[in-house]
Order: structure tokens, then C-alpha cells, then sequence
């Protein structure tokens, strides 16, 4: 089958279109035909070792010391069944699905095994390959934080970095649990994110969203980039900062400030499971939230799709197109 492998760290060139073997299913994994698959930020991140000065190490002995551990990279799919492990309960060959798992896949191909365990559920009923794998990262993550800011109707919610794959999902999800949604962006993206259902828009290139009056019970910052100690003097008593791309340094600071402020900084990773891909499932069916794809590549393209990536303007995601199936 077509893959692509990523033969070290570095620039998107380390990435190179190959012929490997079709993989086989263990007896608790099914066996999915790829028809599309994204680029994430941490895809992006992963293959260039974008991470903090503190966590060279621990990234290095995770992921790989001299070059990725695993060679397919790829976080996200949206494909077909195509054969199941003997001890498989949920899925049947021809089941159209999607899944969603930051260490146990590698979608950058033709082919890919999927435990059964992992964040996997039948895709929307009628939503394409493309929109349904333009879903599951962004939302999935944005769900994990909001929950743990236990989010509740009512609340006055402020999103940074509003425009990219978790922001745009944020947005939605935040609206969907009945907050009231500011969104931070830039002035190309405030229709794009007024049209997911923000309530205000705030454009960063030429207002400051903590020099307001406003405070907020819940601040998201989605991309990593907003200044903490800024950020703390606009929430809340008793508020809550969520940050999704917090380092191990960050990290610190955030426990610091929680036990100093009175507020609650929560970061880390989110855990995708398949019952939140599901609810996921559920509010796309309903009319309750929409995939958004800036741009879609060929896997063929891959290199150029990190580029983009790399530029850092996104506008939800970047979907790659495996084969000719475009639009299923």
C-alpha cells in the first residue's frame, strides 16, 4: 500500500510517499480502508520536535530518540471496514467509521489497524469521508477541556485562537452547552467563527481581549500563545483557564497559580474515548455542530500540507484525500 513514512525529525521534506505492506489486525483490531485523514497541529509538531526546552527529553524517549518511533505518522481517520479481528464485537466488515488516537494509529496511508478500544464509531450517516475526519480532533479535545471546566449554561466563555481545528469545535461546543461565546481570532476569520455561533468576536491584530472591562467564568486558550498572568486578571473568582498545548514548564505555573489565585488552571492532554466520539456523532446528526476544512491535499501532497500547516494560519483543518473517493 501507499504510505507515508517520516524518516526523521525536521521540515515537511523529512516526509516521503512509499510502498510498505498492507498491515493486519490483531484479533481486538479492524482493519480500515483510508479514504481521508488530517493534518493536526501535533501531527506538525510531532514530525518537526516542536516541544519545550523542558520536555526534550521525555518527547525523545516517547516518541523516539533519533527519529520517530513510528514511522506512519497520523493521529485521525475516516474510512471503511475492511476486515475485523476475531474477537471484535462493535464493527462488522463495510462499516463506514471514524477514529480518533494520538499514539495507536498511522492514518497516513492506504491502510491502518485500529484497536477496537480506541476513540472508533461509525461515522455521521451523512457526512462525507472528508468533514467526517475533519471532526474528531478538534472536537474531541475542545469536549475534553470544556468538561473539565465543568461548562454550564449561563457561563461567559471567552475562546483564543478561535479559527483553528480545537477553536472552531470550542466555539460550537461551547454554544451547544449554553455559554455565552466570545471568540478571539484574526480579522480574516471573524465571519467564519460568527458563523459557528460566537456571540462577540474579538479581533487580537488590534485589540488586547485583556485590556476589557469583561471578566469571564471560563477562559480556552486553544493554541497555547495567550499570556497566563493576562489571562488571570480577566477571569473570574473561582474561574477557569484551560489550556491545551501547555508544556511542562506551563504546566508548573498553572499549579502555582491554582493554589495562589483562588482559580482553577487546567492543562494537559485530552484522552479521545469512543463514547465521547459518539456524543460527537450525535450532535453532528442533530444539526448541532459542522466539520471545517480549510484546505484538502492529496496524500500524494503531503509535503505541501505541512507546509501550510507550518505557516500556522489554518482555519479548522486540513484534510488529506486518500485515493479516489473524494466526497463519500
Amino acid at each position: 500500500m501507499k504510505a507515508i513514512v517520516a524518516t526523521n525529525y525536521g521540515s515537511p521534506e523529512v516526509l516521503k510517499l512509499t510502498e510498505v505492506a498492507n498491515p493486519v489486525p490483531n484479533d481486538n483490531e479492524v482493519l480500515v480502508k483510508i479514504h481521508a485523514t488530517t493534518v493536526t497541529a501535533g501531527d506538525a509538531r510531532v514530525r518537526s520536535f516542536t516541544v519545550p526546552r523542558s520536555a526534550w527529553l521525555p518527547a525523545r524517549l516517547t516518541l523516539g530518540l533519533t527519529k520517530p518511533r513510528k514511522a506512519i505518522p497520523g493521529m485521525v481517520l475516516a474510512g471503511e471496514v475492511a476486515a475485523v479481528g476475531t474477537k471484535v464485537t462493535r464493527l462488522k466488515v463495510g462499516d463506514q467509521v471514524y477514529a480518533y488516537d494520538i499514539t495507536r494509529l498511522s492514518t497516513y496511508a492506504e491502510y491502518a489497524v485500529v484497536p477496537e478500544s480506541c476513540a472508533l464509531a461509525l461515522k455521521p450517516v451523512s457526512t462525507s469521508y472528508e468533514d467526517a475526519a475533519a471532526i474528531p480532533f478538534g472536537a474531541i479535545t475542545a469536549l475534553y477541556f470544556l468538561r473539565k471546566g465543568k461548562i454550564r449554561s449561563g457561563q461567559r466563555v471567552l475562546i483564543y485562537g478561535a479559527s483553528g481545528a480545537v477553536g472552531t469545535a470550542a466555539v460550537q461546543l461551547a454554544r451547544h452547552f449554553g455559554a455565552t461565546v466570545t471568540a478571539v481570532t484574526s480579522t480574516s476569520n471573524i465571519d467564519m467563527v460568527k458563523s459557528l455561533g460566537a456571540d462577540r468576536v474579538i479581533d487580537y491584530t488590534s485589540e488586547d481581549f485583556t485590556s476589557r472591562a469583561e471578566t469571564y467564568d471560563i477562559i480556552f486558550d486553544t493554541v497555547g500563545k495567550s499570556s497566563l498572568a493576562d489571562c488571570l486578571r480577566v477571569l473570574k473568582d473561582k474561574g477557569i483557564y484551560l489550556q491545551a498545548v501547555a508544556g511542562p514548564a506551563q504546566l508548573i505555573q498553572m499549579a502555582w497559580a491554582s493554589m495562589t489565585s483562588g482559580k482553577t488552571l487546567i492543562g494537559g492532554t485530552a484522552v479521545p474515548t469512543t463514547e465521547d466520539l459518539q456524543e460527537i456523532t450525535r450532535l453532528v446528526e442533530a444539526g448541532q455542530f459542522r466539520a471545517v476544512i480549510d484546505r484538502c491535499y492529496p496524500l500524494e501532497q503531503m509535503v505541501e500540507a505541512h507546509r501550510y500547516v507550518d505557516q500556522g494560519h489554518k482555519k479548522g483543518n486540513v484534510v488529506i484525500t486518500v485515493g479516489q473517493q473524494i466526497g463519500r
